[in-house]
């Protein structure tokens, strides 16, 4: 069958079964649609899983970075280094908590920011560090955790790429002050939006307060212990929480994860056995010590003659009917960083080259092969 008779293969389809189904046909049953029981159950199942000592699920992951960030005091004159080559949630919240986001360079191998690099940049107004896991591959968490720790800093693990991921022992989430989770669409697994933010418990709970109006308790408990006008705001909030419709998805597909984690490195795996040794064709690497979460599955490709990323993209879109994506376009070549005048060339590079291919557990077999074949035929 030619290609053009398939349907077209995206780049990221959620996996939803009759149990996330059932879960929010129970809450819709139950009169509870807003933030309660069950995002509570999802905090607990996260902060269990993480082992860290609270969790608060949120709207987004943009939310819990802006929670963070507030939490963490960041005023205006602080600095917080983050790295270029992420989407722009970060950069943003830290813009509108009030500080200015330093970027640094990211790693060559790995695509994740590079520490040495972050050190280099620390300044007697640095705050805190953003890292970012990036595709999967969590970042040197040690490396990272000593920094912060020799320079006073906080450390904010955004690990929305990395849900079940590991290095060297430590799972991804579990070693910052804080971490961000993302439940958005395309994610590991999902939620439709939503976020959720964990760590140390102080500052869980002032990213709590801050979420909910700055209201101490929560409508659910209100609802269940007083008189729902009986509450006080202490501090100018925000309405950042999760809605237990939403949180009823999360609780079956946190539920999954493994599963869903697993048939992602299936995926890679055929990958990396069927594209090695294309000329031009960089396969993502994994580092000793590492259990890669495989949100992404990142190529890098050499501009060859008339080959370049966009070219390989658009072959494999036009003529072979599917769909890749590029994480990502540098935040500091964004109009709104432009300013900042930060040179990173090696983030340029790989930006430059980089491409996701499909790598998500509705794929099925011949989905796989799919994908292998039309590489294969971009580069005959």
């Amino acid at each position: 069958m030619k290609a053009a008779a398939l349907p077209f293969l995206p780049w990221s389809l959620p996996s939803i079964g009759r149990e996330e189904e059932a879960e929010v046909l129970d809450t819709l049953r139950s009169g509870w649609l807003t933030h309660g029981p069950k995002a509570l159950r999802f905090e607990e199942a996260v902060r269990d899983a993480l082992g860290v000592e609270d969790a608060f699920a949120v709207s987004s992951c943009t939310a819990a970075l802006h929670l963070a960030l507030l939490a963490a005091g960041i005023r205006p004159g602080d600095e917080v280094i983050t790295p270029s080559l992420t989407f722009c949630a970060a950069p943003n919240a830290i813009v509108r908590a009030g500080g200015t986001p330093v970027f640094a360079e990211a790693d060559p191998v790995t695509f994740n920011l590079d520490p040495a690099a972050a050190e280099r940049a620390v300044t007697h107004r640095t705050k805190a560090i953003v890292v970012m896991h990036y595709g999967g591959q969590p970042c040197d968490l040690a490396a990272f955790r000593k920094l912060a720790d020799e320079y006073g800093l906080l450390l904010i693990e955004d690990a929305a790429h990395a849900l079940h991921a590991w290095r060297d022992g430590a799972r991804a989430g579990s070693v910052g002050d804080l971490t961000v989770l993302s439940f958005y669409a395309n994610k590991v697994m999902t939620t439709g939006e939503g976020g959720m933010i964990a760590g140390r418990t102080e500052l869980v709970q002032r990213a709590r307060l801050l979420g909910r109006h700055g209201i101490g308790i929560s409508v659910w408990q209100r609802h269940g212990t007083q008189r729902t006008a009986d509450y006080e705001v202490t501090v100018p909030g925000l309405k950042y929480t999760m809605p237990d419709i939403t949180a009823a998805v999360g609780l079956q597909q946190w539920r999954k994860l493994p599963d869903f984690t697993a048939r992602r490195a299936r995926i890679a795996a055929s990958y990396d056995r069927s594209l090695a040794g294309l000329p031009g064709l960089l396969l993502p690497a994994v580092l000793d010590g590492v259990r890669h979460g495989w949100f992404l599955y990142a190529v890098l490709i050499d501009p060859v003659g008339c080959r370049s990323r966009d070219s390989v993209a658009d072959a494999l879109r036009e003529i072979h009917g599917i769909g890749t994506s590029v994480h990502f376009k540098p935040v500091h070549r964004l109009a709104a960083y432009r300013h900042l005048e930060t040179d990173l060339p090696v983030t340029d590079r790989i930006a430059a080259r980089q491409l996701s291919l499909p790598c998500y557990p509705a794929m099925t077999a011949s989905d796989v092969q799919r994908v292998i074949d039309a590489v294969h035929a971009v580069w005959t």
